[in-house]
């Protein structure tokens, strides 16, 4: 079975293989209880954002972790991906520069995918 930690991982990858723009990850399991990971990554337009958010569902989907639920994909300036434990949010530059979750979550832990691959000693 796979861990959140390897979940992440693959919608990482998701992004990046559909070219998804400065992608963070923050690990906000210490300070909050709704989610472990937010991955937040954005698009250059509409139908790439649309296509990120249909990529990585697909992804994660074939990988065992379905989507809970999504808010924002018509519009595809802010789309939101619920998966429990992971949420992704895939904005337009705008909306990205306006919103400034980085900010707002800076008392999370920004890590690199690296950090992403199981320890065998956890």
């Amino acid at each position: 079975m796979k861990t959140v930690k390897e979940f992440a991982r693959i919608a990482v990858n998701a992004l990046e293989d559909k070219k998804a723009e400065d992608i963070h990850i923050i690990d906000i399991s210490e300070i909050s209880t709704i989610a472990d990971y937010f991955i937040i990554a954005n698009g250059t337009n509409k139908s790439q954002i649309q296509t990120l958010a249909d990529h990585i569902e697909e992804t994660l989907g074939k990988a065992g972790l379905p989507l809970k639920q999504i808010e924002g994909y018509q519009t595809a300036n802010w789309v939101l991906m619920d998966y429990r434990d992971i949420i992704v949010h895939i904005f337009d530059k705008e909306n990205r520069l306006f919103y400034d979750l980085d900010r707002i979550w800076r008392d999370g832990k920004v890590v690199g995918k690296e950090s992403l691959t199981e320890d065998p000693t956890e």
